[in-house]
């Protein structure tokens, strides 16, 4: 069964940072995009950086632009969201995706908390 694992999440100052990772099984990493997205209590799921298969290219939120990096490790079927200079508007549930011309198999999420 196809599944997305994230994990990495925390409790963390402003200013500090974090990791996330994404674990994918079966199939679903292979020759797709992958997309981080977050959400905050009543807000909607946002759109926060997504990779290429390749990784040659990537794609982020203006919020987020030269604070977080997306990576992936195809070898290991598993993406990262490095996240620096957090910001207490950076707290929300932070899930992964994959890019199957709909965002697709999404993850658990994993909690992110930035205290001021």
């Amino acid at each position: 069964q196809v599944q997305l694992v994230e994990s990495g999440g925390g409790l963390v100052q402003a200013g500090g940072s974090l990791r996330l990772s994404c674990a994918a099984s079966g199939r679903t990493f292979e020759r797709h995009a992958m997309g981080w997205f977050r959400q905050a209590p009543g807000k909607d799921r946002d759109f926060v950086g997504a990779i290429s298969w390749s990784g040659e290219s990537t794609w982020y939120a203006d919020s987020v632009k030269d604070r977080f990096t997306v990576s992936r490790d195809n070898a290991k079927n598993t993406v990262y969201l490095q996240m620096n200079n957090l910001k207490p508007e950076d707290t929300a549930v932070y899930y992964c995706a994959v890019d199957k011309g709909v965002w697709s198999h999404w993850g658990q999420g994993t909690q992110v908390t930035v205290s001021s």
